[in-house]
């Protein structure tokens, strides 16, 4: 059995790599990846599959349901990490895949395969409580850079981790842009990778993420018409029955973490294609939880205080920050990431909260648009 067979089955079992493994694997992922378009021709039959988001079992229940690699030709659309308890494993394991059967499996960038939003949403934390240190995180998200921006199937099926840009009327166009870098905080590369389509937009609208756009079935219709293909495949956005078509079938989001966050009751699905483009949806629940683990509150809280407008909302730092919280703009709490939105502030990555969770945002900030009201706390995790 060759290191890299070895470490696919280490990994399958939920167990990490060592740290100098990691770089090794990153480099050679990295050869590869750099070969590739930022729209990155697959053949079918092929399997795609929307968010992971870190769930790792739930990502072996999708490998139950949908064939093994390589026996099953896979493409992933995006958001392998953050929120769920195994960001490092399933990563890993997909990019593991990947250098050993690189046309058999397909992974494309999300909005989550970023530096800022990472160091926000699990996955620095995660790398630094594994292994120690941030160079994990360091080898993983330079492979980030090299990860496609869109994929597509057959010259028929765009896919792509969120939607569409302005900026962009023709698939040429995107294979133009510079991918090797952090996910800029606008223009076409931060659209292609945040928009969602919306029902009540007429054309394009803003977005209540910070970043991307909302766009309608108009946009759609006009760039499949222009690029000729039958309909675009996406992920980004919960769905409680983990697809969903818009816009009179020219736009399918799919979504693959099951039970998200492990608290949002959803089921998941995977859409098989066979050579001719016929299509199956495979709906499937989470897998039973393992190892599952609690973060509980620290003893030290600090709250923020706030006051808004119609137009403009402010929070004022109010309590003294521990030194170590200082390293990020937002600390969170609570059990199994029970936040579910997100947003920015001048550029900085935030969250908007449900049920109790809280954030804090270190000295004074505004948001011009209102409407969203959040209050916080610290962030000290404490693995039971």
């Amino acid at each position: 059995m060759s290191d890299l067979d070895r470490q696919i089955e280490q990994l399958k079992k939920c167990e990490p790599l060592k740290e100098s493994e990691v770089k090794a694997l990153c480099l050679k992922a990295m050869e590869i990846l750099v070969e590739e378009s930022n729209v990155q021709r697959v053949d079918a039959p092929v399997t795609i599959c929307g968010d992971i988001h870190g769930q790792f079992y739930d990502m072996k229940e999708l490998f139950k349901v949908g064939g093994d690699c390589p026996k099953t030709n896979y493409l992933f659309l995006g958001d392998f990490v953050d929120r769920g308890f195994y960001s490092v494993e399933t990563f890993l394991l997909l990019l593991a895949l990947k250098v050993r059967y690189p046309d058999r499996i397909t992974l494309i960038r999300g909005n989550h395969e970023s530096r800022q939003i990472t160091q926000v949403y699990g996955f620095y934390d995660e790398c630094l409580r594994k292994y120690g240190s941030v160079n994990v995180w360091r080898y993983c998200t330079d492979i980030f850079d090299y990860l496609s921006l869109s994929a597509l199937i057959e010259n028929k099926i765009f896919s792509v981790h969120g939607g569409l840009s302005p900026a962009i009327s023709t698939l040429d166009q995107i294979r133009t842009i510079d991918r090797k870098q952090e996910v800029p905080h606008d223009g076409a590369m931060c659209d292609l990778l945040w928009s969602d389509p919306e029902d009540i937009v007429d054309g394009w609208g803003l977005s209540p993420r910070g970043a991307g756009f909302l766009f309608g079935g108009s946009v759609v219709s006009s760039f499949n018409h222009a690029n000729n293909i039958d309909y675009i495949c996406r992920a980004h956005q919960l769905v409680m029955e983990g697809y969903k078509w818009m816009f009179n079938n020219q736009i399918v989001t799919v979504w693959s973490a099951p039970n998200y966050c492990y608290r949002c009751g959803n089921v998941a699905a995977i859409l098989e294609l066979d050579e001719n483009l016929n299509k199956q949806f495979r709906v499937f629940d989470a897998a039973p939880q393992q190892h599952e683990t609690l973060f509980v509150l620290s003893t030290f809280h600090c709250y923020v205080g706030f006051h808004a407008s119609n137009d403009e909302m402010h929070w004022n730092q109010e309590a003294r920050l521990p030194r170590n919280l200082h390293q990020t703009t937002f600390y969170e709490i609570g059990k199994a990431f029970l936040l579910v939105s997100k947003g920015l502030i001048h550029g900085q990555p935030i969250q908007t909260a449900q049920g109790g969770c809280r954030m804090v945002l270190p000295g004074t900030q505004k948001f011009m648009g209102g409407g969203r009201l959040v209050i916080g706390c610290s962030n000290d995790q404490q693995e039971l």
